[in-house]
C-alpha cells in the first residue's frame, strides 16, 4: 500500500493581496477622514508600504487594508509590521511584509507536536515546508485537525494532498 501525504506550507496569494491593496487605495481616496492626509498604499518590492501625514492616519489606513485582506480570505497571521516611522516630507511610513515559508524553529515545534500526538504519521521538514506522510488517510486528516488547532501563530495551508 502506497503512502499518502500532504505538504504544510505558509504562503500568501500575492494576487489577492494586490486586489486588497487596490480596494484599500480606492477607499482611502474616497473617505473624508483621509482628505488632505497624503495617505497612500502600494507595493514596494515584496513589501506593502503605507504613507500618511500622521501615525494615526497610517494606523487607520492599515486597518482599512486589513479589512480588505480579511474580505479576500487572506490570513492576518501572515502580516508582519512594526510601528510607523517618520519618513521624508513630513510623512509617516509603515512597511508591511508577508510570511513565506515556515521558520525553522516553528517547523521543529510543529514536528515535535505531531510526534507527541502519537498519530501514525511521519513528519519531515523540507526546506521551508513540512511533508506529512502516512499509510492511513484518516491519520492525515487527524493531523490536519491537530495543526489547525495548534498552528504556532502561522497561516498554515495544506497542499499536494496525495
Amino acid at each position: 500500500m502506497a503512502d499518502n501525504s500532504f505538504d504544510v506550507v505558509v504562503e500568501t496569494d500575492r494576487q489577492e493581496v494586490d486586489n486588497a491593496i487596490n480596494q484599500a487605495s480606492k477607499e482611502i481616496a474616497q473617505r473624508y477622514d483621509f482628505k488632505n492626509t497624503k495617505a497612500a498604499i502600494g507595493w514596494s518590492g515584496d513589501q506593502v508600504v503605507i504613507n500618511a501625514n500622521s501615525e494615526e492616519r497610517v494606523d487607520a489606513a492599515l486597518d482599512v487594508f486589513k479589512s480588505k485582506l480579511v474580505k479576500r480570505k487572506v490570513s492576518l497571521k501572515a502580516l508582519e509590521h512594526d510601528k510607523p516611522k517618520p519618513g521624508g516630507g513630513g510623512l509617516y511610513r509603515l512597511e508591511v511584509s508577508f510570511l513565506n515559508g515556515i521558520p525553522a524553529d516553528k517547523a521543529k515545534a510543529l514536528v515535535k507536536q505531531i510526534k507527541a500526538s502519537k498519530l501514525k504519521v511521519t513528519p519531515a521538514i523540507q526546506g521551508d515546508q513540512l511533508r506529512i506522510s502516512s499509510k492511513s488517510k484518516d491519520a492525515l486528516q487527524e493531523t490536519q485537525a491537530l495543526l489547525r488547532n495548534n498552528d504556532q501563530g502561522l497561516p498554515l495551508r495544506f497542499t499536494n494532498y496525495k
